[in-house]
């Protein structure tokens, strides 16, 4: 599997962004793109409980600050792919079909939100590593 691009709004629902992987089965001769969909108050929702912001600032003190901007820019785009990669994978628990997929915003709320709430930390360190602030 591998992100393909995003997140972007959709078009014609209001304040959902949507990131798209590639994925492909070994048994496929080819791979599927499948859209993956989360609305920002539920975006908002993690990144509160996880306190990520906090997070953030505490890794960007070593930072210029001038460049700090670019950082926190760049963290939303990170975080909201990092959510729809942990739903993604969600979805390919029971199984993925062979044919391009969407996944709504709505599916799959809740045990994203639990699987999250016990790894918290995964979340976190996987997007201060994409931004290079890991320690």
């Amino acid at each position: 599997m591998s992100f393909f691009f995003g997140p972007e709004p959709v078009e014609g629902k209001v304040d959902v962004v949507a990131c798209v992987f590639n994925v492909k089965k070994r048994s496929w001769k080819a791979g599927i793109q499948v859209v993956v969909e989360v609305s920002s108050s539920q975006l908002l929702a993690i990144e509160r409980r996880i306190q990520l912001p906090d997070q953030l600032a505490k890794s960007l003190v070593a930072v210029e600050a001038q460049e700090r901007s670019g950082y926190h820019e760049r963290s939303g785009d990170v975080f909201a792919q990092a959510v729809c990669r942990w739903k993604l994978d969600l979805q390919l628990l029971p199984g993925l079909t062979k044919n391009t997929q969407r996944i709504p915003a709505g599916e799959l709320m809740v045990e994203l939100e639990q699987a999250i709430s016990k790894e918290p930390q995964h979340l976190i360190s996987y997007v201060l590593d994409e931004l290079g602030l890991a320690t």
